[in-house]
C-alpha cells in the first residue's frame, strides 16, 4: 500500500484571546493548513516540482518548514545543541533540491516531530523573552511572527502546487 498524507481537521483557536494565547493559535492554524494542503498525496506527488523554472515542491516545503521550526524555536530561541536540519557543505537549498519520494512518511513525521519540539521549546516563555538573531536581540513575540509568516508564505506556494498536482484549490 502506497503511503499518503492522512486527513487532518485544521486547528482553530480565539479570534480574541489574549496575544500569549493567540499567537501560538494562529501559529499551530498555519500549521495545520500546510498539511491540509498536503492531505492525500503520495510522497511521489508530494516530491512533485510541477512549476519548471523553481525547485519547489510540497515535499521540500515540508523539509523547509521543519527546518524552520528547529532552527528559530529550538535553536536560536531555546539554545538547544542540535544539529540544524538539512545541511549539506556548499548546498544551500538542499532541503529543497534533495528531496526523496521515498522519505516523504518519515519528512511528514519529522515535522510534526519538530513542531512538537518547537512548542515544547518555548512552553512557559515570556513573549518579551529574546534571542540571538544575526546578531541583533529578538523577541519570543517576533519569533512567532516570522515563523507564522514563514508558513503564510509557503501555505500560497502550496496553494499553487497542489492545483498543479491534482487540480485541488481552497483554503
Amino acid at each position: 500500500m502506497t503511503w499518503t498524507v492522512p486527513a487532518l481537521t485544521r486547528a482553530g483557536g480565539s479570534l480574541t484571546a489574549p496575544e500569549a494565547e493567540l499567537l501560538p493559535d494562529y501559529l499551530a492554524w498555519h500549521r495545520s493548513t500546510f498539511l491540509y494542503k498536503c492531505q492525500g498525496l503520495t510522497g511521489e506527488q508530494l516530491a512533485l516540482r510541477p512549476l519548471p523554472a523553481s525547485s519547489l515542491s510540497l515535499l521540500g516545503l515540508m523539509r523547509h518548514l521543519a527546518k524552520v521550526e528547529r532552527t528559530w524555536f529550538r535553536i536560536r530561541f531555546a539554545a538547544e545543541d542540535v544539529p540544524p536540519l538539512h545541511a549539506v557543505e556548499g548546498h544551500k537549498d538542499a532541503d529543497f533540491d534533495l528531496v526523496d519520494p521515498a522519505r516523504a512518511e518519515q519528512e511528514y513525521h519529522r515535522l510534526l516531530e519538530e513542531q512538537r519540539l518547537a512548542d515544547l521549546a518555548v512552553a512557559g516563555a515570556s513573549l518579551d523573552a529574546t534571542l540571538a538573531a544575526y546578531g541583533e536581540q529578538q523577541s519570543l513575540r517576533m519569533t512567532y511572527l516570522h515563523v507564522t509568516t514563514e508558513y503564510a508564505r509557503h501555505n500560497g506556494h502550496a496553494d499553487l502546487l497542489r492545483e498543479h498536482i491534482d487540480g485541488v484549490t481552497g483554503a
